[in-house]
């Protein structure tokens, strides 16, 4: 009797699944150890001292007919944006839990490489093309708000030029994690997660010179007051700034804003030209010392690190749902693994269900750290009447919610309430702005 024959060069052996299996424990279980050791010793768990004060009541702020133009606007905005969620929730499992994905990336040509990006690029822009009448019927409820100032033209170019971005990004990382599900069966689990890690790492660190230019044109804020308010209050508050940059944002929205971007000493405040025309000097100087505060504390590499382990436990998870070789579903079929293109609409579909259940996660630790920003804020500019006056100002030009659903805000927000940040400026006193 002749011995068994060896397997053929490059099949997924028994011993080769379980040694890829313990390779993604291991990989899942070191992210998620960097990510949640971050998360608890640099999060403000407890970012006011004492306890953050009950939220102020909408009446005191606001008048009755603000009140009820907000809550009219948001339904109807809320309900947009869910809708195009739960369509591409739905677009991203269908293709992703039946033989329709594997069906479709089946009919596309060329070599793996070429097959695993054209599939990116087929079920995101798929997925872009049922949702773009929800997302224009979006801009034409912010548009009749007078929320957006953005034409026709204006908004289906950020369309196409985040669609393309979301390809050409998404593309490259699987087209990196396939082949290494290829060339490595056993230890690809590790490989992908160090990958997909190092990635989220310099994808923060390139996106305020890659991404931030694609959208807004910004220039330096010309020498008087208030570039020299501006790098007091970052010399105050012990944060180096290179720049002081005003962005263009009136060309997309009336909305008002600032915001630090950069690491080190490459930071740059950028202040949205609609901020620094519509308000006041002290208002202006608040929100400023509410973004100078994150940069005091890293919170953008804070959040890139806890997002790199993420990443990193994301591609053990990855390798446990979808094995290299594949495995068996009902009725004898084979599904297709992580070494093959055809998987990519699974790993998407992953992806998508995966960010909304992480959502509430993320949006509670922002709510933290926005809440100490906004106190840090208060301490720097020691003028808390400022600092609500800034928060009724952003609320009545954003038509900002008072009173969001619970869930809603629970699940999606990644700020307090504008009534709870009222009550956080002004509970070292201020004065109410009708």
């Amino acid at each position: 009797m002749s011995p068994p024959s060896a397997p053929p060069a490059g099949a997924v052996t028994d011993a080769s699944r379980r040694v890829e299996r313990r390779t993604a424990w291991a990989v899942l279980a070191v992210g998620a150890a960097v990510a949640v050791g971050v998360a608890v010793a640099a999060l403000p768990w407890q970012p006011v001292p004492g306890g953050a004060p009950e939220p102020v009541d909408a009446a005191d702020w606001f008048t009755a007919e603000e009140v009820a133009r907000a809550e009219a606007y948001s339904r109807v905005a809320r309900a947009w944006s869910w809708s195009s969620l739960a369509v591409s929730l739905l677009v991203a499992v269908a293709l992703g839990t039946t033989r329709w994905g594997e069906r479709l990336v089946g009919r596309l040509w060329g070599g793996w490489a070429v097959r695993t990006l054209a599939a990116v690029a087929v079920v995101l822009l798929l997925g872009r093309v049922v949702t773009l009448p929800l997302a224009a019927g979006l801009h034409a409820h912010r548009r009749g708000a007078g929320l957006s100032t953005q034409a026709w033209p204006g908004f289906l170019r950020d369309v196409a030029v985040g669609t393309a971005l979301d390809v050409v990004v998404t593309g490259l990382a699987l087209v990196a994690v396939v082949g290494l599900a290829r060339r490595l069966p056993r230890a690809w689990p590790a490989a992908a997660g160090a990958l997909l890690g190092a990635a989220v790492l310099a994808g923060s660190f390139t996106y305020p010179l890659v991404v931030e230019p694609l959208f807004n044109r910004v220039e330096p804020l010309p020498a008087g007051p208030l570039r020299t308010e501006v790098l007091a209050l970052a010399a105050s508050e012990r944060v180096d700034v290179d720049e002081v940059l005003v962005a263009d944002a009136s060309r997309r929205t009336t909305s008002l804003n600032a915001y630090v971007s950069g690491f080190g000493s490459s930071r740059r405040v950028v202040l949205y030209d609609t901020a620094v025309a519509d308000l006041p000097r002290e208002q202006l100087l608040a929100v400023v010392a509410h973004e100078l505060a994150h940069a005091r504390h890293d919170d953008v590499l804070v959040g890139t690190v806890i997002g790199a382990g993420g990443a990193v436990a994301a591609g053990g998870l990855l390798a446990l749902l979808v094995p290299a070789g594949g495995r068996r579903a009902r009725r004898g079929r084979r599904v297709a693994g992580a070494a093959r293109p055809e998987a990519v609409p699974r790993v998407l579909a992953l992806v998508a269900v995966t960010t909304l259940l992480l959502a509430p996660v993320q949006n509670g630790a922002s709510r933290l750290v926005e809440t100490r920003a906004d106190l840090d804020a208060r301490t720097a500019t020691q003028d808390p009447e400022a600092l609500a006056g800034l928060q009724v100002s952003l609320a009545r030009r954003s038509l900002a919610d008072p009173t969001p659903p619970a869930w809603s805000h629970f699940w999606f927000s990644s700020h307090p309430t504008v009534l709870e940040r009222i009550a956080l400026a002004t509970s070292l006193g201020g004065q109410r702005d009708r």
